[in-house]
C-alpha cells in the first residue's frame, strides 16, 4: 500500500478506453499507464484528439457513450489502506458516485457552461457538500463561504448568493475551484482550466491551484495545451499523441532532454513564439485604412427582473488608432479591458455615443463605421469580415461546409450554382483543406481544421481588413502555429490588413506588426510589437509581460524554481 507523504494516491495501469461507432470502433486511448502522486502535478499535453479528456472522463469513470475496454483505475485510501478498481465500478451505481466529487473533483474549461445560470453560486457548492457530507444547510453554507474565501473571492458573504452571470471569467473559474475543493478530495483534475483566460488571471488561477494544492496535499492532473503553462506548473509530464504515451518524465527532463520527436515538435512550436526573431514591419504609411478617433461607449444600466439598475460600464473611453494597409495590429489586455467591444464597433454591432472610425474603401470613398448604417452597407460587409475565436460555436452544424464558407458569396450576390461550387473549392484549397471535403459537416472536423473554415469564409468576399477576435486561443500549440502562418501567407497573397485581438502575449510577439495594449476601455500604450514585449513603458503592459509563463521549467515566474536534473 503506498505511504501517505508525496506517494502514490491514484495508479492506472495498462488503460484502453473505445468508441463503436456503428460498424468501426475508434480506440480513443491505447494502454495508458501512470501514477498520480500526492502533493505534485502531472501535466498531459498534446493536440487535440490525442486523449487528454477522454483519459480525465475515464479516471472519473464517466466515458460514456465510450467503454473501458481494458485496464486498472485503482484509487487509495491513504489513511485505510483500502484499495478501489474505478474502472470495474458501475458508471452510474452508488460508489463511484460516492467517489466523485468527494475523493476525485474536477475544474472544466468553460465554467459558464458548467454552471447552473438559474442557481446562485452558493446553492451550487452548498449542494456539492450536502451530497457528500454529512452535514446540515447552515453548515454547509458555512463550508461554502469559507470555500470561496479559499479561493481569494472577495466578500465571500455576499458572493455566496450571486448568480454566475454577476461574476467575471476569472471569478467564476474560481467558483469552480471552490466548489471542487469544498470536499477536500484527493485528486483534482483540472482539463484546460486557463485556456480562455487572459494572461494576468491564468496567472492568478495558476497561483491559487498550486497553494490549495500546497494545503491539502492533492495530486493534480492538469490537462493543457500551452507548454508555458507546463513548464511553470508541473512537476511530471505526459505527453500523448493519437491515443498513447509517447513520453513521460519529470519536467525538466522532458523539456531539457525530450526523447520522443513530438515532444520535441510541441516544444519548438512554443519556442519559435517566444523567440520569435524581429520582423520588418508591414504596412505602408501614407494614409491609414481605418483611422479611430475619440471612440467612447458606455453601456447603459441593465434593469433587472426586480426592477432595479445596475451600474453602466464604459466600455470604451476615448479610443484612437490607425491601421495601415497590410498591417496587422494586435489589440491586447485583460478580460474587460475593452478589446472585443472595440472589435464589435468596428464591425458595426455596437453604435458609441461619441468618436468616429472612418475606413477608407476599395474605391476610396470614406465610411465611417460608427453610424448606423455601417452594419447594412454591402461594400463594409464586403470589405471587413471577421474571424471568431471558437469555431464550434461559429460554423452551423446543420450546414455543409460548401454551404458555409458559399453563404457570403450567396448573400452578396457574387455567385452561385456551379461557380459558387468552384469558388468554394479554390477557398478550401487555399486555407489547406481538400476541396473534397465540402460536403461534410463541421462535426467532422477537427478544431484547427474548422478555423480553417472559418477563415475560408472570412475571405470569400476578397477583404481589405479581417478581425480575428481571439482567433487561435483555443487552439494547441502545433495547430495554432500553422494558424498563423496560414494568415501571414494570406495577408501577403491577398493584401489583407488583419486586427488580431488576443490575450497571449507570445502570440503577439510572433504575429502583429504593432501592438495596442488596452486597460480598463482605454489604449494606455502603442508600438511595435518587439517594442512592447521587449522594452514596455506602461506599468500595466509590464504587468500583462511579466504574468506570461515561459517555455522552460528552469525559468519560471509564477511558481517556485526547479533544480536542473
Amino acid at each position: 500500500m503506498p505511504g501517505k507523504d508525496n506517494q502514490t494516491v491514484l495508479q492506472v495501469t495498462g488503460l484502453s478506453v473505445d468508441f463503436h461507432l456503428g460498424k468501426a470502433t475508434v480506440h480513443a486511448i491505447e494502454d495508458v499507464s501512470f501514477d498520480l502522486r500526492t502533493g505534485r502535478t502531472t501535466c498531459f499535453v498534446g493536440e487535440s484528439g490525442s486523449g487528454k479528456s477522454v483519459t480525465a472522463r475515464a479516471v472519473m469513470n464517466i466515458v460514456e457513450p465510450a467503454v473501458i475496454r481494458e485496464g486498472t483505475i485503482t484509487l487509495f485510501d491513504l489513511e485505510e489502506g483500502e484499495e478501489l478498481n474505478i474502472a470495474a465500478l458501475d458508471a452510474d451505481g452508488p460508489k463511484i458516485r460516492a467517489v466523485r466529487g468527494a475523493r476525485i473533483a474536477m475544474i472544466f474549461q468553460e465554467p459558464m457552461s458548467s454552471l447552473s445560470p438559474v442557481h446562485t453560486i452558493g446553492q451550487q457548492i452548498i449542494e456539492a457538500i450536502m451530497l457528500h457530507q454529512q452535514v446540515d444547510k447552515k453548515e454547509a453554507r458555512k463550508r461554502a463561504i469559507d470555500a470561496l474565501a479559499a479561493v481569494h473571492i472577495r466578500d465571500p458573504e455576499s458572493a455566496v448568493d450571486r448568480y454566475p452571470f454577476e461574476y467575471s471569467g476569472g471569478m467564476r473559474q474560481r467558483a469552480m475551484i471552490a466548489m471542487a475543493l469544498a470536499c477536500e478530495p484527493d485528486v483534482l483534475i483540472a482539463d484546460e482550466p486557463t485556456t480562455a483566460l487572459d494572461v494576468t488571471t491564468q496567472a492568478e488561477i495558476l497561483k491559487l491551484i498550486r497553494e490549495l494544492q500546497d494545503r491539502f496535499g492533492m495530486a493534480v492532473m492538469f490537462i493543457t495545451h500551452d507548454m508555458g503553462v507546463v513548464a511553470e506548473v508541473a512537476d511530471d509530464v505526459i505527453v500523448m499523441y493519437k491515443g498513447k504515451v509517447v513520453e513521460h518524465g519529470q519536467v525538466v527532463q522532458v523539456f531539457h532532454n525530450p526523447q520522443a520527436s513530438y515532444t520535441r515538435q510541441l516544444i519548438n512550436a512554443s519556442l519559435g513564439l517566444e523567440e520569435a526573431p524581429a520582423r520588418p514591419v508591414h504596412g505602408q504609411r501614407e494614409k491609414p485604412l481605418i483611422s479611430a478617433r475619440n471612440v467612447s461607449l458606455n453601456f447603459p444600466p441593465q434593469r433587472s427582473w426586480l426592477g432595479s439598475k445596475g451600474s453602466g460600464v464604459l466600455a470604451l473611453d476615448d479610443v484612437s488608432f490607425d491601421l495601415y494597409p497590410g498591417e496587422i495590429l494586435g489589440i491586447v489586455g485583460e478580460s474587460g479591458s475593452g478589446k472585443t467591444t472595440l472589435g464589435r464597433v468596428l464591425m458595426g454591432r455596437y453604435q458609441p455615443q461619441t468618436g468616429t472610425a472612418h475606413f477608407s474603401d476599395r474605391d476610396g470613398n470614406s465610411r465611417d463605421l460608427t453610424s448606423r448604417d455601417s452594419f447594412r452597407d454591402k461594400q463594409v460587409y464586403r470589405e471587413i469580415r471577421m474571424i471568431f475565436q471558437d469555431p464550434n460555436s461559429s460554423l452551423n452544424p446543420r450546414m455543409t461546409v460548401e454551404q458555409i464558407i458559399g453563404e457570403p458569396l450567396t448573400v452578396a450576390g457574387l455567385a452561385k450554382g456551379k461557380d459558387l461550387r468552384e469558388r468554394v473549392a479554390k477557398l478550401l484549397s487555399r486555407v489547406g483543406l481538400s476541396p473534397g471535403m465540402m460536403e461534410r459537416y463541421p462535426h467532422a472536423f477537427s478544431g484547427g481544421q474548422r478555423q480553417r473554415i472559418g477563415i475560408a469564409r472570412a475571405i470569400a468576399l476578397d477583404p481589405r481588413v479581417v478581425i480575428a477576435d481571439e482567433a487561435t486561443s483555443a487552439l494547441d500549440g502545433s495547430i495554432r502555429a500553422q494558424i498563423l502562418d496560414l494568415l501571414l501567407e494570406l495577408r501577403d497573397e491577398l493584401d489583407l490588413s488583419i486586427i488580431f485581438i488576443a490575450h497571449d502575449i507570445g502570440v503577439v510577439r510572433y504575429f502583429c506588426d504593432r501592438v495596442a495594449v488596452m486597460n480598463s476601455g482605454k489604449i494606455v500604450e502603442t508600438g511595435t510589437a518587439h517594442q512592447i514585449c521587449d522594452n514596455p513603458q506602461n506599468d500595466y503592459t509590464r504587468k500583462l509581460i511579466a504574468a506570461v509563463p515561459r517555455p522552460d521549467p528552469l525559468k519560471r515566474k509564477l511558481m517556485p524554481p526547479v533544480a536542473a536534473e
